[in-house]
């Protein structure tokens, strides 16, 4: 049963620092469905990748039901998640490993994984695995004309603009919106 948020059982399990156990208890059951989207339109998949739930995140794409690309009302995937907040590898590479991941994904307002990593503080590393993939465009502009480059720049991301300053299909003079 959903909360007034629509959030599941399963869905606050996934984002718990200590719900690896809980989500496997739920994950055993007939009744739980593990692509169960609450109002915003987030899974359990999208939680876990979020808080760089590693075992979580396992779990949940072992399941044949899950989506691993679904989109939320805001047009975040679990990629674009994991991207902007803890900067977790591991989610990241299992989530990147899956050919049903597109990792060059826009939400709503135009922010690919590359441009969330940008301006992650600890999202250097899931920059440099972003940008050792052919099909992940490091110069894609948001809705207000920002790409990765302006983003780590404005975040003071100097690991971040270096490696983006050192490939040659990225503009350093790109201006914004």
């Amino acid at each position: 049963m959903a909360d007034n948020y629509g959030r599941t059982p399963l869905s606050w399990a996934a984002s718990n620092y200590w719900g690896e156990g809980v989500v496997k208890m739920l994950l055993e059951r007939s009744d739980v469905n593990p692509n169960m989207a609450d109002n915003s339109g987030r899974t359990p998949l999208s939680w876990s990748s979020q808080y760089g739930r590693k075992g979580v995140v396992k779990m949940l794409l072992g399941q044949n039901d899950v989506n691993p690309d679904m989109a939320d009302n805001y047009g975040r995937t679990p990629l674009s998640w994991a991207a902007s907040n803890y900067g977790d590898e591991g989610v990241m590479r299992m989530l990147l490993e899956r050919s049903d991941v597109n990792p060059n994904m826009a939400d709503n307002s135009g922010r690919t994984p590359l441009s969330w990593a940008a301006s992650n503080y600890w999202g250097e590393g899931v920059v440099k695995m972003l940008l050792e993939r052919s099909d992940v465009n490091p110069d894609v502009a948001d809705n207000s004309g920002r790409t990765p480059l302006s983003w780590a720049s404005g975040c003071g991301r100097k690991g971040v603009v270096e490696m983006l300053l050192g490939r040659n299909d990225v503009n350093s003079d790109m201006a914004d919106n």
